[in-house]
């Protein structure tokens, strides 16, 4: 992929942030992720690429824009792409941290095409590279990570989403004596904590989307980190009820249809098969990761980490945006 390419990519997740923070607070998760959506997609039609999205706002049938297998961009590069328009849509309606606009490019076939069901996912940064397994308890792993990292599990830092699923395994790594960060959502951000370089969190570990596992994967592989991952179905992770097996059943008749096996491990080079790929991620609110938008009248600031895996090059872009000077296809959307 060309150079210039993750300079386009940073002004797509710019405008998709700037768009969602205009539903900041308001309670309405929908149409923060619908404002996204549509600007991301419009200013991705308006770059010069050959872009099919891999990873995106679901089927076909129910996404009407970027469903995954859409196709985008001017014409140029073929890349596949990797979208999460709003990492936390519930966050960005109810004005809380971590919010995020992602997306991810690589080269033709880089990425996991992976239907929108649960993945367990086990993350850490590059010193504990090639000791994780999600075949083993997540005791075992936990002890390979510390020594791997000279560290006792008191001194180990994980970071989990905060849902009832997770209850017993945090209980389980407290009594360990490890340390445990639990967050409302926002895994991706979470992944990245782990392999960034001021960060304290170690190991990222949780049961949440299969497409943001893919994103995390892209991102992970570029910062030289590792990463395993897990299909599940549903009824597997919300319970057996007649309704879950309804929803398993089709996800398994998906994974089937797209070549990939539940209930197997995913190596990182399973999730993202190349070194050439672009991350760029903007905050809409303050987190861990980024900064948020600041908004008076019709500017705003906006933070955005930009990685190109390539070179390993990471940048943080701090942005002023004169909101009513955009393009007039999405300026109305954003101001």
């Amino acid at each position: 992929m060309k150079r210039d390419l993750a300079m386009a990519f940073s002004r797509v997740t710019e405008g998709a942030a700037l768009a969602g923070y205009k539903w900041l607070g308001r309670g309405d998760k929908n149409a923060a992720d619908g404002a996204a959506v549509e600007v991301m997609r419009t200013l991705l039609n308006k770059t010069e690429i050959s872009g099919e999205i891999v990873i995106g706002e679901g089927e076909i049938d129910d996404a009407p824009m970027l469903y995954i297998g859409e196709n985008v961009g001017l014409g140029g590069d073929e890349v596949d792409i990797a979208v999460d328009p709003i990492e936390g849509t519930r966050m960005t309606a109810m004005g809380q941290s971590n919010a995020l606009a992602v997306l991810a490019a690589g080269e033709k076939g880089s990425f996991l095409k992976a239907p929108d069901m649960y993945m367990e996912k086990l993350v850490v940064g590059p010193g504990a590279k090639g000791v994780i397994d999600l075949n083993k308890p997540v005791k075992e792993n936990l002890e390979n990570i510390a020594k791997a990292l000279g560290k006792t599990l008191d001194t180990l830092v994980v970071i989990t989403l905060a849902k009832p699923r997770h209850d017993a395994v945090i209980a389980e790594m407290q009594q360990m004596g490890v340390r445990v960060f639990a967050v409302p959502d926002g895994d991706v951000a979470a992944s990245i904590l782990t392999c960034m370089p001021d960060s304290e969190v170690d190991v990222m570990y949780c049961i949440g989307g299969a497409p943001e596992g893919v994103v995390s994967a892209a991102v992970i592989r570029a910062l030289d980190g590792d990463m395993q991952g897990r299909l599940l179905a549903r009824n597997i992770v919300k319970g057996d009820t007649e309704e879950n097996r309804r929803f398993a059943a089709f996800e398994l008749e998906r994974c089937s249809e797209m070549g990939v096996e539940a209930n197997k491990v995913l190596k990182l080079d399973d999730m993202a098969r190349s070194d050439n790929v672009i991350f760029s991620a903007t905050g809409i609110t303050k987190g861990d990761l980024l900064e948020g938008i600041s908004r008076k009248g019709n500017i705003a600031t906006t933070e955005t980490l930009l990685i190109r895996g390539h070179c390993r090059t990471i940048r943080r872009i701090k942005s002023t945006h004169y909101l009513e000077r955009k393009d007039e296809e999405i300026k109305q959307i954003i101001l």
